[in-house]
């Protein structure tokens, strides 16, 4: 793919949009299609003839229009509304012309081809339809002469001052890459495909392609949809997607942790004054199929961790070559262990479930707090027994040792020789926890609390006593699940050290990599475990550096099968982090861009705060009642049903961020630069 910006500049810049014959004054942008006959705020409807719609080559829906006003007895009105052809329109003469039209039919004459039995008025009559338009917006001249556009009509005149035309190639390039700001084509924006208006192509084949740029900006800390069936191109586009970006991240000027220039709060701006990103961008991509993460056939050469070998780093959940496995030690990482519990857990109703996710096993601070740390190395010591019962296979030779009481060793052992302040194995400990649970009525535990004033287990303790004896009293029966529930996440554990996978990625992101997070062979509660959890953190370690005033660089998150991870429509729970990056994501420099085939499953917070559409074929009316409530998808949710599998894959409508309307595109196909 040629990246040649001077020419996009040169081409665009130099196109006229107002531009008249010298020696007749008519306007010599396009191919004259017909006038209004009525005309207001929202709508055009115009009157056109077969003869004009076969010399502009066809109308397709969703084309664009032009209408100029021409008034000889008015100064020159440097101004054109933008149209966009939704659907035919009734003419006032229509009724006449369908009753003449019956008689003939009646009659048995023919009405079409070269032996025609109509004369000339009538064929005249019989050649004039309708068309509906929606007014887009308004180009015009400012003060400065340079043309600006409006998303609205601040003035309209009477219809018949109106002449319309469908746009040469240049003026159309001009139409679909203008921005609030005035024409593409800077150094930053990158070409993502070509105007297309429908699926069958026998008038488009024949017109030279026009491009459709994109500016990166536009996806970088912003949110983003993919919305189309499976195999309509969603994939093809996000990669797209990651390579402008990384086109991006490599015009950054240094790291993110490097030395910076200037004040503080100065950089605190992730942009320059020309779009571009001042530290690297990191990418994340949580894949649910293994297609981004794994060569596949349809790649064809093209798979984003081989075009980018050195800067991609993959994870799995699995032990694979040129991976690293996102596993965590549940003994030595206790924190991030018991998170991934919680989170497992989080759904379960029964008491004795949300005592033991509520207990608190933070290392206390205050090292002189003795009894503070005996407290604490009971409960991690308790803790640790409930995963060795769950199938959580400890380092070699591991041990526990955590201050007991002789009273409490004769009782589990009469010679008191079983002392967990020696040093005891995770078997040993568990028949100690056990039998102090068992014999919690014992008068030791009576006195003890008449003594200290408190029971000798705190609520966390006896939480994890239950858990572990799955006995809800002393003296009971085993009566409940425990730790029974936990054996689910045990293949999450590993018996290794090191930095907790998470760290690393975070590390790496903030570096400008590209992360490859491979869920294609855990179930669907591993899938949501582990991507909450790298989400979460990535969120946290952005919250943080905005709270301390440090410069966040840009961290985009690609989710494909969205609707697996995603809160569903109806889910008001805005502390989920995937809500939480939708709505407090553009502060804290965090891109969101999710690709999903169901529309209305996903969270209506999350698609409130999306900025960019791209939407391909969708073949219900469920989902196409979601699209129209956004931007101007509504003129598009009949012919997005329509589709043809071997020929409208990556042909989609596309809503920029920058850009004021919505875009039939074809999406380029995606290969190496």
């Amino acid at each position: 793919m040629t990246l040649s910006f001077t020419n996009i500049i040169s081409k665009i810049a130099s196109v006229d949009l107002f531009k008249k014959n010298s020696s007749t004054g008519d306007i010599e942008t396009g191919i004259f299609i017909g006038r209004p006959f009525h005309i207001d705020y929202e709508k055009a409807y115009i009157l056109v003839a077969d003869s004009w719609k076969l010399k502009a080559k066809g109308v397709p829906q969703g084309s664009f229009l032009l209408a100029y006003y021409e008034n000889e007895n008015e100064v020159d009105v440097s101004e054109v509304l933008l149209l966009r052809v939704v659907k035919p329109a009734k003419l006032p003469t229509d009724n006449d012309v369908i009753s003449s039209m019956v008689e003939y039919y009646k009659d048995n004459l023919k009405t079409s081809g070269k032996e025609s039995q109509l004369d000339s008025y009538t064929k005249y009559e019989f050649s004039f339809s309708g068309l509906e338009c929606r007014i887009l917006g308004t180009f015009y001249k400012d003060d400065k002469g340079c043309t600006r556009f409006g998303a609205d009509v601040e003035n309209f005149y009477s219809a018949h001052h109106y002449r319309v035309i469908k746009p040469n190639p240049d003026v159309l390039e001009l139409i679909v890459n203008f921005r609030e700001e005035g024409i593409t084509g800077k150094p930053t924006d990158i070409k993502i495909g070509k105007v297309r208006y429908s699926s069958s192509l026998r008038f488009q084949a024949q017109e030279d392609d026009v491009p459709v740029f994109v500016s990166p900006k536009d996806f970088l800390g912003k949110r983003t949809a993919l919305f189309g069936m499976t195999r309509t191109g969603k994939s093809n586009t996000v990669k797209k997607v990651i390579q402008a970006t990384v086109l991006m991240s490599d015009k950054a000027g240094h790291g993110i942790n490097g030395k910076l220039n200037g004040s503080a709060v100065a950089n605190l701006e992730p942009l320059t004054e020309d779009g571009l990103p001042k530290y690297p961008v990191g990418q994340i991509i949580f894949d649910i199929n293994g297609e981004y993460a794994n060569a596949n056939m349809q790649d064809e050469g093209t798979a984003i961790f081989e075009i980018y070998k050195e800067r991609t780093i993959r994870y799995s959940t699995l032990n694979k070559d040129s991976f690293k496995v996102m596993k965590v030690n549940f003994y030595r990482d206790i924190e991030s262990g018991f998170e991934l519990i919680r989170s497992h857990l989080e759904l379960e109703t029964a008491d004795y479930v949300k005592s033991f996710l509520s207990i608190d096993l933070e290392e206390p601070r205050d090292k002189t707090d003795f009894s503070a740390i005996t407290r604490y190395e009971r409960k991690k010591a308790a803790y640790w027994c409930c995963l060795y019962k769950a199938g959580f296979k400890p380092p070699n030779n591991f041990t526990v040792n955590f201050p007991g009481e002789d009273t409490l060793n004769k009782m589990v052992k009469t010679d008191g020789s079983l002392n967990p302040k020696n040093g005891i194995t995770l078997e040993e400990a568990s028949e100690w926890f056990k039998t102090i649970w068992e014999n919690y009525n014992d008068p030791f535990f009576t006195d003890y609390q008449s003594k200290k004033g408190r029971e000798w287990a705190e609520e966390d303790l006896k939480a994890l006593l239950v858990f572990l004896t799955r006995k809800s009293k002393p003296k009971g029966n085993a009566t409940i699940s425990g730790y029974i529930k936990l054996r689910d996440i045990a293949n999450l554990h590993t018996e290794t050290g090191g930095k907790p996978f998470e760290e690393e990625i975070i590390e790496e992101l903030r570096k400008g990599q590209i992360i490859i997070v491979d869920l294609s062979q855990g179930n669907p509660e591993i899938q949501r475990l582990y991507s909450e959890r790298i989400c979460r953190k990535i969120f946290a370690d952005a919250m943080n550096r905005f709270i301390q005033n440090t410069p966040n660089n840009f961290v985009q998150f690609y989710f494909e099968e969205a609707h697996n991870l995603f809160p569903k429509q109806n889910d008001k729970d805005l502390s989920q982090v995937y809500n939480r990056i939708a709505k407090e994501g553009a502060k804290l420099n965090l891109g969101l861009i999710y690709a999903t085939q169901e529309v209305s499953s996903i969270s209506s917070n999350i698609l409130k705060n999306t900025q960019n559409w791209f939407i391909a074929h969708l073949n219900n009316e469920d989902e196409t009642k979601e699209i129209k409530k956004y931007y101007d998808f509504g003129d598009f949710t009949e012919s997005l049903v329509r589709f043809s599998a071997d020929s409208d894959k990556g042909f989609v409508r596309m809503k920029t961020y920058s850009n004021a309307f919505v875009v039939p595109t074809q999406i380029d196909r995606f290969s190496k630069i």
